[in-house]
C-alpha cells in the first residue's frame, strides 16, 4: 500500500498548485501488486483518480482500483474509435473488489502507458503550448525530445491507445503535450513522475515568458481600465442582481464574482472580444464555462441604465447564437439543449460575474476562466491562440458520457440555488432559521448587529460557499444597502429575506419612555421596512421572483400585558406583510409572516431581560418560563427555535408557491391569537 499513500500525497501536492491544474481537472495513477483475497495470489493493479475527484484533496476512498490483466485485455476487444464509449462500462468489468470510486474517462490512459506512475494535468502553460497555432513545432523547440507533441483527440480509449504508443516509441521522454488538452507525464517512481510533471510545466512556464511578446491583448483602452475599488464594487453589486437573472433564463442559478487582476486586465485590452469569442479549449474548461463568455461591449462610465440596457440585447443575442450552435452540432442522438444562458459575463472595468448550480460551481467555473484567460495569454505570446474547433466543442459538451454523470448526480435540495438574508441570526430564532435554509440547500448570508456572533453562525453552518456574515444595523439604511451589496456580491443575488432582528421591551404604557418606542419600532417596524425595500430592489432587478418572510409574534394580535411598544412594532409588521404581499405580487415576490410565542430557550432575546421582566409579569421564576408559556397553551407544548424555523421553510419550501399575504402561528395553540 505503500504506492497509494505515494500516489495521494503526490495527488495532493500538484493539485495544491493552481498553476499545476484546475479544481477537478486531471487525474494520476500508481501501479502495483496486492493480494488477491480469492485466489491468494499476487496480482498487478491500478490505483487512478476517480471520476469527478479533486487532486488536491484527494483521499484513497478516491481511487479506482483496476486489475492490470483485465485492463490490458480490453486492447483486444476494443471496437474501434466510433465505439470507444463503450470501453467506459467495460472498466466496471476491471474492477478489484468493490473497485473504489468510479473509474474516469481518463482511466485507459493510465493503465495502458507502460510506466509506473503517471500524471495527466491541465496547468495554464502546458495548455498555451496545446492551443498555439504552430503547437507541435513549438512543443519541440521548447523541449527538443524529452516532451513529445499528440494531435488533439476527444478523451477517451484511442487517446490512452495513442499516448501508451508514445511512450513506448519515445523511451527517451518524460511525458506529452496533449493539443488543444493538456499534458501527461510519467516516471518509474512516485518521485520521478512528479518530478517530470513539475519540469514540463515550470519549462513551459519559462519558454512562454522569456519568448513571449509583451502585450499579447492589445493596448488597454482608454476608458476600460478597472474603476476604483470602492467604484467598482458599487458598480457590481448593481449590476450583479440583474445579471444573475439573466443568467437564470432557463433555470436558476447561483453567481460568483472575481476582480482580481487578471480578469480586470483581460477586459481592458482591446483584442478581448476578439479573443473571447474563441472561447475555451481544454475540455474541462468549457464544460465548466460553455463554449464562450458574454462580453459587455461598453466602458465602465456609461450610465447603468445603458449598461444593463445593453446587457439584455446582448443576452438575447447570446441565446440565439448558442441556440445556433446547438442545432449546428446536434443529432438525433444527442442530449436535449441544457440552457442557452452564460455560465461567464465579463464587464470590462468591473470584473466577471460567473454562473452554476450552487456557489462552488460558479466560483470554480470563474476559476477555470481565469485558466483560460491565462492560456489565451501564452498562447498569443508565442504564437496565435488557436483552440480546438467548435464540433469538437460540442461533442464534448453534449457528449452521452457526460450527459449520464449528469443524470447521476443526486436529486437537489429543496432550496438549492436559492440564497436567504436572514436578518437578527447571530443567534436564538434567527441562527434557527439560517441553519434549517442551508440544510435545505440555500445558500444563506448570515446578518446580525453583532458581527463576530454573524461570523460565529456562518463558520458553524459550512464554508463562505454555503453562508457568509455581515453586519447589519438594520435601523440604518446605509448598513442595510450595504449588508445587501455583500450578499450580492457574495452569491449574485438574494431570493428569500427573512426579517427577524429584534429586541423586546416590557413596560406599562406609563413606564414606557419616548426613546422606548423609538427604539422599538426603529429596530423592527423600520428596520423591517429598510430590509424589505432593500430586498425589493434586488428581487425586482432579477426579475425571478423571491419570498419576504417576516417573523412577527403573536403579540401582533393579542394584547399582552406591559406590552405596548413590543406589540405596537409586531403589528406594525405584522401589516408590512399584508401591504408588501399586495404591492410586489406583480413581480412574483410573496410575502409572509410567522408568529410566534413564548420562544424562551435559545432567544437572544430572552437571554438579554425579557424573559426576566416577563417572568416577573406572570409571577413565574425565569428558569420555569418556557414551561409556564406551554402550559397555557391548547397544545401544551413548548415553543423553540426549530419550530419557528420549520414554518419558515414550510413556507418557502415550493409547496406553498401560491400562498402570499399569511400569517402563520407557531404558538402551540393560543385562542385569544386566532386570526380571523
Amino acid at each position: 500500500m505503500g504506492s497509494v499513500m505515494e500516489l495521494v500525497a503526490r495527488s495532493n501536492r500538484l493539485g495544491a498548485d493552481p498553476r499545476n491544474t484546475n479544481y477537478a481537472g486531471g487525474n494520476t495513477s500508481a501501479k502495483g501488486s496486492a493480494l488477491d483475497p480469492v485466489t491468494q495470489q499476487s496480482v498487478d493493479l491500478l490505483w487512478v483518480k476517480g471520476s469527478g475527484g479533486d487532486l488536491g484533496t484527494l483521499t484513497e476512498a478516491g481511487l479506482a482500483v483496476l486489475r492490470l490483466d483485465r485492463l490490458n485485455a480490453l486492447v483486444d476487444s476494443y471496437p474501434g474509435v466510433e465505439r470507444e464509449d463503450e470501453m467506459v462500462a467495460a472498466f466496471d468489468y476491471c474492477l478489484h473488489g468493490k473497485g473504489g470510486a468510479a473509474p474516469s474517462i481518463d482511466t485507459a490512459m493510465h493503465g495502458l502507458v507502460d510506466a509506473p506512475h503517471v500524471d495527466h494535468l491541465h496547468p495554464d502553460s502546458g495548455i498555451a503550448l496545446a492551443t498555439a497555432a504552430d503547437g507541435e513545432k513549438l512543443t519541440a523547440e521548447c523541449f527538443g525530445d524529452r516532451v513529445v507533441w499528440v494531435p488533439w483527440r476527444r478523451p477517451g480509449f484511442q487517446l490512452g491507445l495513442d499516448i501508451a504508443a508514445v511512450h513506448r516509441e519515445n523511451p527517451q521522454a518524460i511525458g506529452c503535450i496533449l493539443g488543444g488538452h493538456g499534458i501527461t507525464a510519467w516516471g518509474a517512481t512516485s518521485d520521478e513522475c512528479e518530478a517530470n510533471s513539475l519540469e514540463i510545466i515550470r519549462t513551459a512556464e519559462r519558454f512562454l515568458a522569456d519568448r513571449g511578446i509583451a502585450e499579447p491583448f492589445g493596448a488597454v483602452v482608454a476608458g476600460y481600465e478597472p474603476l476604483p475599488v470602492d467604484e467598482r464594487r458599487a458598480r457590481a453589486a448593481a449590476l450583479a442582481p440583474v445579471i444573475r437573472g439573466l443568467a437564470s433564463t432557463d433555470k436558476p442559478q447561483v453567481g460568483h464574482y472575481n476582480d482580481s487582476d487578471v480578469v480586470l486586465e483581460f477586459t481592458a485590452r482591446e483584442r478581448l472580444a476578439e479573443l473571447a469569442a474563441l472561447g475555451t479549449s481544454c475540455p474541462d474548461h468549457f464544460l465548466r464555462t460553455k463554449v464562450r463568455p458574454l462580453v459587455l461591449d461598453l466602458p465602465p462610465s456609461a450610465p447603468l441604465e445603458d449598461a444593463i440596457a445593453r446587457l439584455r440585447e446582448l443576452h438575447a443575442s447570446y441565446r440565439d447564437e448558442y441556440s445556433a450552435y446547438y442545432h449546428r452540432h446536434a443529432d438525433a442522438d444527442s442530449p436535449a439543449m441544457r440552457g442557452a444562458d452564460p455560465a461567464i459575463v465579463l464587464v470590462p472595468g468591473v470584473g466577471m460575474f460567473s454562473f452554476g448550480k450552487d456557489k462552488q460551481t460558479a466560483r470554480v467555473a470563474g476559476e477555470f476562466y481565469v485558466n483560460a484567460i491565462n492560456v489565451m495569454r501564452g498562447a498569443e505570446a508565442v504564437s496565435s491562440y488557436a483552440p480546438i474547433d467548435e464540433r469538437e466543442k460540442f461533442r464534448i459538451e453534449y457528449w452521452a458520457l457526460e450527459e449520464a454523470k449528469l443524470q447521476r448526480m443526486p436529486r437537489p435540495k429543496p432550496l438549492a440555488t436559492r440564497v436567504a438574508l436572514v436578518t437578527g441570526a447571530g443567534s436564538g430564532i434567527g441562527k434557527a432559521i439560517a441553519q434549517r435554509l442551508a440544510a435545505e440547500g440555500a445558500c444563506v448570508v448570515v446578518a446580525d448587529l453583532d458581527l463576530a456572533a454573524a461570523e460565529a453562525v456562518a463558520k458553524e453552518i459550512g464554508s463562505t460557499d454555503v453562508a457568509v456574515a455581515v453586519g447589519a444595523d438594520v435601523s440604518d439604511a446605509a448598513a442595510v444597502a450595504q449588508a445587501f451589496d455583500e450578499a450580492v456580491l457574495a452569491f449574485g443575488g438574494v431570493d428569500l429575506i427573512v426579517n427577524n432582528a429584534g429586541l423586546s421591551i416590557s413596560k406599562s404604557l406609563l413606564e414606557t419612555t419616548e426613546r422606548d418606542w423609538d427604539l422599538q419600532h426603529d429596530v423592527m417596524a423600520k428596520g423591517s421596512f429598510l430590509v424589505s425595500r432593500a430586498a425589493a430592489k434586488v428581487l425586482i432587478d432579477q426579475g425571478i421572483g423571491g419570498d419576504i418572510v417576516y417573523i412577527s409574534s403573536k403579540n401582533a394580535v393579542f394584547a399582552g400585558p406591559n406590552n405596548v411598544a413590543y406589540g405596537a412594532a409586531k403589528a406594525d409588521q405584522a401589516h408590512q406583510v399584508r401591504l408588501l404581499a399586495a404591492e410586489l405580487g406583480e413581480y412574483g415576490v410573496r410575502v409572509n409572516g410567522v408568529n410566534p410565542d413564548g420562544v424562551v430557550r435559545g432567544s437572544g432575546i430572552f437571554a438579554k431581560g425579557w424573559g426576566a421582566k416577563r417572568a416577573a409579569v406572570y409571577g413565574v421564576p425565569e428558569s420555569e418560563l418556557g414551561a409556564y408559556y406551554a402550559q397555557r397553551t391548547l397544545l401544551k407544548r413548548e415553543v423553540l427555535p426549530e419550530n419557528v424555523a420549520a414554518a419558515v421553510f414550510a413556507l418557502v419550501g415550493g409547496d406553498l408557491s401560491h400562498t402570499t399575504g399569511l400569517h402563520v402561528p407557531v404558538d402551540a395553540g393560543v385562542a385569544a391569537a386566532f386570526l380571523r
